[in-house]
């Protein structure tokens, strides 16, 4: 189980810096958008990537 965590969190690692290697103008461009956002409105976004995380590696599983 933690070797598996440590891997998940490894490839994390491995795409978000893929996408600011290959597009950082689009990646900078994203981050100040999302700062734009409201704190209520992050938080959302974020319970939902982690919803659509937890119900994709589910159905992976």
């Amino acid at each position: 189980m933690g070797s598996d965590l440590l891997a998940a969190l490894c490839l994390m690692m491995v795409l978000e810096g893929a996408v600011v290697f290959i597009a950082p103008q689009a990646w900078k461009r994203a981050v100040a958008q999302l700062s734009a956002l409201a704190t209520a409105r992050l938080r959302l976004l974020g319970f939902g990537f982690m919803v659509l995380g937890w119900l994709s590696l589910q159905w992976v599983r």
